[in-house]
């Protein structure tokens, strides 16, 4: 009986079990690179698809007969792997010996059985060339997990190794692999090591003679297209294709464990349970949101990375919450670490959130983190009172939320420190609203990098859409084009009535708290200041 195919987010995708997204134009490139004989990491953060592009690569590899794929993993080894060169050459050993059983070549199991095991790192080199002679063509390394020896010495000198044949390639005696690939969440060219627990960290070159790897991991609309054509052919779902991978897009920027896990969400949650064969325009917004919600090793890699990281932590703040500008300089040791783990993506000059669904995971969890140290010094939850907010027919009455918020600013914050106040004036209004939607509802926040450093948020809440805008108060004319700028947001988002938080740090007016009805092009908003 043929399984149901179905959207894969764990482990290695197979064409014969999972829809895939089409990365045969990814392939390629890396084959062009396969064929002129370049050694390369492909670094990428975790869950981004890089053991199944090597296994695409080996099943590829197979087919020719020019190539010879070796494929293993360092996964599991441990530091007792490498205790010294002679360990670790008989692991080493081991795993393409498992490798070599797998793939029946039985006579390049008895070569490498009847080898001894080199007990130093150049003999290791030497028995490499005589393997790469005994198979007879051109011989692909590729070695995933590398991260799990990649901080130690031993590792380093098997990379320099590496690196010392392939420059001399040329040499008869030096017959060496035709290219490697190592597969990883560091760039092994340019590996930072701690030799010991107290060793001051330093940077090492092993492998400079890697090329840089340049392929974009990320899926593009066109190719998420790819995957879900066969979806609605197999399964008979109706939806508009096209919208539904700009969608997919729009939220993920394309990171393919996202993109999986959001259409899994809808395929096997949400038509299950409404008992249908529609993708309608709701669906990512609503799988985005239960998805948020939902514990996963990527969230849980992310929050870490934060927690484990306090210049990390208060560079994302920056760009979250306050708007600002933050330069992509990749020898900036925390802009590549967020870089490295994911949480940032280089867009021109600047670095941004990789994605919407990750700024709403840092939003969420920063918002929720503030509250919990702020129930100890404050009143916070005494305003937690949902029914409070609500109108006779269960909805949220959003001008009750904003005055009920700028009368909790006057009490219990208009004596707080100035820069306090303005390094977290957002979060606070983020952790005040978060209990009050929380369940029936959800938010969605857009920054707009201006003077005014704008935070724009969509709440939903039983089908219906508000608009609040936070910003800094930077004067009259600044606040009139703020104004403007809401009033077309509202028409872009087919809502009549929008609102209006501004953050006031200017001491002329601190403890002034207004609230002020405009209208501008037929809208209305409804504005307070705190």
């Amino acid at each position: 009986m043929t399984l149901k195919k179905r959207f894969n987010d764990t482990g290695v995708c197979l064409p014969d079990r999972h829809y895939m997204v089409d990365i045969s134009n990814k392939i390629a490139k890396i084959f062009r690179m396969i064929e002129q004989g370049d050694y390369f990491t492909i670094n990428r953060p975790r869950q981004y698809g890089k053991t199944t592009t090597l296994q695409t690569l080996n099943s590829l590899l197979k087919e020719s007969n020019e190539y010879f794929p070796i494929r293993i993993s360092f996964e599991g080894i441990g530091e007792d792997g490498f205790q010294n060169a002679a360990v670790f050459s008989d692991v080493f050993f081991l795993l393409l010996n498992q490798e070599f059983k797998s793939l029946q070549k039985t006579d390049i199991v008895t070569f490498l059985e009847s080898s001894p095991v080199p007990d130093r790192i150049d003999r290791l080199g030497q028995w490499i060339s005589d393997l790469v002679k005994n198979i007879g063509k051109k011989v692909v390394l590729m070695i995933d997990e590398v991260d799990k020896s990649s901080n130690n010495q031993l590792f380093l000198d098997f990379l320099g190794m590496l690196r010392n044949k392939y420059l001399k390639r040329d040499d008869p005696e030096q017959c060496t692999f035709h290219c490697i690939i190592l597969a990883g969440l560091h760039n092994v060219k340019n590996l930072k090591l701690k030799l010991r627990p107290d060793a001051e960290s330093k940077y090492n070159s092993p492998w400079n003679i890697a090329v840089d790897f340049d392929v974009e991991m990320n899926f593009n609309p066109i190719e998420i297209t790819s995957m879900l054509k066969p979806y609605v052919d197999e399964t008979g779902i109706e939806m508009d294709i096209d919208a539904t991978a700009n969608s997919l897009y729009y939220y993920t920027s394309g990171y393919p464990f996202l993109v999986s896990k959001i259409c899994k969400i809808i395929d096997e949650e949400i038509l299950v349970e409404e008992n249908r064969k529609t993708w309608n325009n709701d669906d990512i917004k609503q799988a985005v949101n239960r998805l948020l919600k939902k514990q996963n090793t990527n969230f849980d890699s992310v929050i870490k990375n934060l927690e484990n990281n306090n210049d990390l932590y208060e560079i994302v703040k920056k760009i979250t919450l306050n708007a600002d500008k933050v330069e992509f300089n990749i020898y900036n040791s925390v802009v590549d670490m967020g870089i490295m783990h994911g949480i940032f993506k280089p867009t021109g000059p600047l670095v941004e959130i990789n994605n919407r669904v990750y700024q709403e995971l840092i939003y969420n969890y920063m918002a929720t983190d503030f509250r919990i140290k702020e129930l100890l010094k404050s009143q916070i939850s005494a305003y937690d009172h949902n029914e409070y907010y609500l109108t006779e027919d269960g909805n949220l009455d959003f001008e009750k939320v904003l005055l009920k918020f700028q009368e909790f600013m006057k009490k219990e914050y208009s004596k707080r420190d100035e820069t306090f106040l303005e390094r977290n004036g957002r979060l606070i209004f983020l952790a005040f609203l978060k209990p009050i939607i929380n369940g029936k509802g959800y938010d969605f926040k857009e920054v707009q990098v201006s003077e005014e450093k704008r935070l724009d948020l969509i709440v939903t809440y039983e089908r219906r859409k508000f608009i609040i805008e936070l910003k800094v108060w930077r004067g009259k004319k600044a606040h009139e084009k703020g104004v403007l700028q809401l009033s077309n947001y509202l028409e872009v988002q087919g809502v009549n009535e929008g609102y209006l938080v501004i953050f006031d740090f200017t001491k002329k007016s601190r403890k002034v708290y207004k609230q002020e009805r405009i209208v501008l092009n037929q809208k209305k908003i409804f504005s307070i200041r705190v």
